[in-house]
């Protein structure tokens, strides 16, 4: 129903049963977690012309990762963490879930 890599994979899959159109598959409710609770891999400051995908391919190796942003910054609406320039921004550690590995870059800032 979702790629490993969704932020929905995990959650468990439930059964309506409709009386005209019969089962009708979906997830359950996913709630947020509390952002400030996640581990933190680095905090980053969002630019002018930031958008969240960048940040996440950025930090994260993966532009479809930016849920994580939003999860860590206790996000409802992505588009509000961007909205103004300067806004520090947490980064979780990946919330790794099964077949989802990523090689992430080295946020090392040079000598």
């Amino acid at each position: 129903m979702f790629e490993p890599t969704s932020r929905y994979d995990p959650i468990e899959e439930a059964t309506y049963e409709d009386p005209n159109r019969g089962h009708i598959r979906y997830k359950r409710r996913r709630f947020l977690p509390q952002g400030e609770a996640m581990p933190l891999l680095v905090e980053v400051t969002a630019g002018v012309d930031d958008r969240l995908d960048l940040i996440a391919a950025r930090t994260l190796s993966d532009a479809e990762q930016y849920w994580q942003v939003c999860d860590a910054n206790n996000a409802m609406n992505p588009f509000d963490l961007t909205a103004e320039p300067g806004r520090l921004l947490r980064v979780p550690l990946p919330q790794f879930q099964e077949a989802q590995l990523i090689a992430l870059p080295d946020l090392q800032e040079a000598p």
